[in-house]
């Protein structure tokens, strides 16, 4: 009788342990489960080299979602970036996207610089105004080879 409620005692120590380590995955991997009410919109850019898929969205340095997918208009040869916001972050016609980088070599992300206009985007809106990211190989290869301008 004593070593079947260690072995109960044990199982259930064994299964909360499990049911932690999979709630740590989960939000460390910033997976969500029962879903974050978003809305999307779009943004066209030049280039976003080095951004990638689920990569953090942010406002005022406040993380207000992320990158949902990134194609390629073929047709305006543009990276097309599907952004999730989550539905309290309303932003203005005129907020400003722009390709950050986290650090000196750190993860890109995207920026957002609100704007003064009073009305706001809604699901499916493009935001107009973007910033690319900034090209470090391009900006050397133009000082080594003497391209810089003065």
């Amino acid at each position: 009788m004593k070593k079947g409620s260690v072995e109960m005692a044990v199982g259930i120590f064994v299964l909360i342990g499990m049911l932690c380590a999979a709630y740590l995955a989960i939000k460390l991997g910033r997976m969500e489960w029962f879903g974050e009410e978003t809305y999307q919109v779009q943004a066209y850019f030049n280039s976003v080299s080095g951004l990638k898929k689920g990569a953090v969205v942010e406002m005022a340095g406040v993380e207000v979602g992320q990158v949902h997918g990134i194609m390629l208009d073929a047709e305006h040869q543009m990276a097309v970036v599907t952004l999730d916001i989550r539905n309290g972050v309303q932003l203005s016609t005129d907020v400003i996207a722009s390709v950050k980088t986290s650090g000196l070599i750190g993860d890109k992300y995207i920026r957002l610089s609100s704007g003064g206009a009073t009305d706001v985007l809604k699901a499916g809106d493009t935001i107009m105004d973007t910033e690319s990211a900034l090209d470090i190989e391009e900006l050397i290869g133009q000082y080594v080879f003497g391209k810089v301008k003065d």
